[in-house]
């Protein structure tokens, strides 16, 4: 099922799942609803659709995996824009959720979310065994090995650009911590969603480790490409506040290698993907497309 098709099922998915505005509570729910409708370039679901393609494009569990990784994402936005946080007022051209409602409410719709999309994983259309690959998969993206643990190692480091704490490791570098710390806060998920649509297809070890290569460099390039928009794009554009990492003196791709070596480094990336992707040949176009988008988005 090409990827667009199943994009229009995934928003009727998404949209029935959350609960009904006017249900109790119903401020609540309309901040959940609010956090996860507003848009937003769905790549995450796109990864689980366009990796299903190699392999079961028809699966319905895909579009509970979609769903499911969705939700995880909307909560980490909602949580990551909190005062105590990033203390951003501007997600996807509107408001913040704290910003829209109040922080309290934010912070119970964040959470809300989480548990719903373990709830959509626990109910998919799937044998048991995957159905458990699934959930641990997603819970391992969302948890303390990583997305929330990079959201609190980034939050350790603000302030102390090129001086990211980690635990002492042998041959430690400002660029190897950083690359460590989105590995975990964006590469995680991204990687969540791209194992996922592998596992509804069955797929064989080799052929994950495989797709693992891809989804970490896809995330990198993600991750390297916002740091390079943050510098050259402005609000209206991107959609969120600019120029905050360097206002917080975050350490950044760009602010440890500078511009031009950040752009040759997301060159660089693209090949690899090209390459890695090379043996799935027509199959893998959707994804093809995605990690070009990955590295040329202007949003």
């Amino acid at each position: 099922m090409a990827t667009e098709q199943a994009l229009t099922r995934f928003e009727a998915a998404l949209a029935a799942q959350l609960p009904a505005e006017d249900s109790v509570p119903s401020r609540l729910h309309a901040a959940m609803r609010y956090a996860v409708l507003g848009g937003g370039k769905r790549i995450r679901p796109r990864l689980v659709y366009a990796t299903g393609e190699l392999f079961d494009p028809g699966h319905p569990a895909l579009d509970a995996a979609a769903v499911a990784v969705e939700l995880i994402h909307a909560f980490s936005l909602v949580h990551d824009d909190l005062p105590a946080m990033d203390d951003d007022s501007l997600r996807r051209g509107q408001p913040t959720v704290h910003v829209a409602f109040d922080e309290a409410t934010a912070i119970l719709a964040g959470d809300a979310l989480q548990a719903l999309a373990f709830r959509v994983l626990a109910l998919a259309p799937i044998d048991a065994e995957t159905r458990t690959k699934l959930i641990t998969t997603l819970a391992d993206a969302a948890g303390s090995i990583g997305m929330c643990g990079g959201q609190q190692l980034d939050m350790d480091a603000t302030g102390k650009r090129g001086q990211i704490p980690f635990p002492p490791e042998k041959g430690s570098d400002p660029l190897s911590a950083l690359r460590r710390l989105h590995g975990m806060k964006t590469g995680a998920l991204i990687r969540a969603c791209v194992r996922m649509g592998a596992l509804i297809g069955d797929t064989d070890p080799g052929v994950l480790t495989q797709l693992d290569g891809f989804a970490d460099d896809f995330g990198l390039a993600f991750q390297i490409r916002d740091d390079i928009l943050d510098v050259e794009s402005d609000a209206m554009q991107l959609g969120k506040t600019v120029g905050k990492d360097a206002a917080q003196d975050k350490a950044t791709y760009v602010s440890l290698l500078g511009l031009a070596e950040s752009k040759a480094l997301l060159a660089n990336l693209s090949d690899k993907m090209k390459t890695t992707l090379a043996p799935f040949d027509t199959r893998a176009d959707t994804l093809r497309t995605l990690a070009e988008f990955a590295v040329a988005r202007v949003s």
